[in-house]
């Protein structure tokens, strides 16, 4: 990705914030603080590559920051679950032309792809910056994206229903274990494969788009 996209995107997040800080109201004031998690795993992976940092352990340290952060941004597919405290159905079954709940909805699904899409754009960014940096075989990218994407569920999991935001892993690690290892059972692993599939699924198709079959040439 070019300076000029990342540039691009920075500025979207910074006017997209703002927008949200004046149009998102209850019970949508949470996509502020949401967004602005999910756009941290984003800039984080801009400064991430095979070559950068170029200490492995700052470049270390810059990954298990971007971990930490980025289960925010597949997070985000939960939240719309929210579509539903906007009663779209009227009495007569049929959507309603309603501007307060088309506008809830444009700001939820605007934060909601925009932020996974990039976000997971990240993470295969990642998971081919840590195989070039060491000369691995192109297989241990997907290894590795697959591997980060199932830590990204548990990730979800623990926000989603421990409420524990990413600070609080830096603060008070141990907070999450005892209650996380309670919670486990076959909800919470459905749960979690659930999600595993879904990333898994938007990854394969961008990993598609982004990489495309160059040594055929497009048939019309």
């Amino acid at each position: 990705m070019s300076k000029l996209h990342k540039w691009q995107i920075r500025i979207f997040y910074i006017i997209w914030m703002l927008i949200l800080v004046y149009f998102a109201k209850p019970p949508f004031t949470f996509l502020l603080l949401n967004t602005f998690l999910a756009f941290i795993p984003i800039e984080l992976s801009f400064h991430i590559d095979s070559n950068k940092p170029k200490s492995s352990f700052l470049f270390w340290i810059l990954i298990i920051i971007w971990m930490l952060f980025y289960p925010n941004t597949p997070y985000l597919l939960t939240d719309l679950f929210h579509l539903s405290l906007l009663n779209p159905y009227g009495a007569d079954g049929l959507l309603r032309l309603n501007n307060f709940m088309w506008l809830n909805f444009t700001l939820l699904i605007i934060s909601t792809f925009v932020s996974v899409l990039i976000g997971m754009w990240g993470l295969i960014k990642v998971a081919k910056s840590i195989t070039d940096r060491y000369k691995l075989n192109k297989f241990y990218s997907y290894v590795i994206a697959i591997i980060l994407t199932i830590l990204s569920s548990i990730g979800i999991f623990i926000g989603r229903f421990l409420r524990i935001h990413t600070v609080y892993l830096f603060l008070t690690p141990t907070i999450f274990i005892k209650p996380f290892l309670n919670m486990l059972g076959k909800d919470a692993f459905l749960f979690m494969a659930v999600l595993t599939f879904i990333q898994l699924i938007i990854l394969w198709f961008l990993h598609i788009i982004s990489h495309p079959n160059n040594n055929k040439k497009e048939t019309s």
